[in-house]
């Protein structure tokens, strides 16, 4: 598989189907801490300054392309991706398929309340499936050592990260060599949809794209500035680039920036 760049940064063309097979193939193979990255519209804004999430994205293992705007714009700028990858619902793609192979999985990140009921809800869910270990996702730099050997001596099959972006892409990668699991996935605020705390948005809801805004209408305080701040900028961005490539286009002597294009 060939990656792509999308408005410079890297996104794999693959499925939710493949992304799974991936797993099973790494965990089956016992390969060590491959790191998935799933990308939407506000990753890409923030990777865009943030050079270290850039490289952590870069240096991902798989990067599936997280949220329907993602896909859209993929398909706008004549380089079509397969179809999304939802963080969220390949955390529960990978429960699911945990279950009939009798997987291991460590869950890390939210609240005491929240991670105990979580563990609750998939022991009850997904009986075959394991849970090798559970922890809250508040702890200090002090404590992330400790925290990372626990999880080490746990040896579970993947380890679910229950934090923001991009705190969850730099834990992933300042200690991969150290977790010793197969997989890492870094599902957000995932955990609190299932243990009930928040909602998700309905289906034709997210077929539309408009999961953020019917997180902006839970959480309108706490999201408001950055939804219009990130969304307003990916639509400038896709602005951008298709004025780019159409000019290129129309005037095959310029030289296009590779909204499109293959690494």
């Amino acid at each position: 598989m060939e990656s792509k760049t999308l408005f410079g940064i890297r996104v794999d063309p693959i499925s939710m189907r493949d992304t799974i097979a991936w797993v099973a193939k790494s965990i089956k193979s016992k390969t060590s801490s491959k790191i998935i990255v799933v990308v939407n519209a506000a990753k890409v804004i923030k990777a865009r300054k943030d050079l270290r999430l850039k490289r952590a994205i870069e240096s991902a293992d798989l990067v599936p392309p997280d949220g329907v705007p993602i896909v859209w714009a993929s398909r706008l700028l004549g380089n079509p991706l397969p179809g999304q990858v939802a963080g969220i619902d390949l955390m529960f793609a990978l429960f699911a398929e945990g279950n009939r192979q009798s997987w291991s999985v460590f869950l890390l990140g939210a609240n005491e309340e929240v991670i105990q009921k979580v563990g609750d809800i998939v022991r009850i869910r997904y009986p075959n499936m394991r849970i090798a270990g559970l922890r809250n996702g508040y702890f200090s730099a002090e404590e992330e050592p400790k925290i990372v050997r626990a999880i080490a001596r746990a040896r579970a099959n993947v380890l679910f990260l229950g934090f923001g972006s991009p705190e969850k892409e730099y834990f992933a990668g300042r200690w991969k060599e150290e977790l010793r699991v197969n997989v890492i996935h870094g599902v957000g605020g995932a955990f609190d949809i299932l243990a009930g705390k928040t909602m998700r948005a309905p289906v034709w809801m997210q077929r539309a794209g408009l999961e953020w805004f019917f997180r902006l209408l839970q959480e309108p305080r706490r999201m408001f500035w950055r939804y219009l701040t990130t969304n307003t900028a990916f639509l400038l961005l896709l602005c951008k680039e298709l004025v780019t490539s159409y000019l290129v286009r129309r005037f095959p002597g310029m030289s296009s920036r590779g909204s499109g294009g293959k690494r």
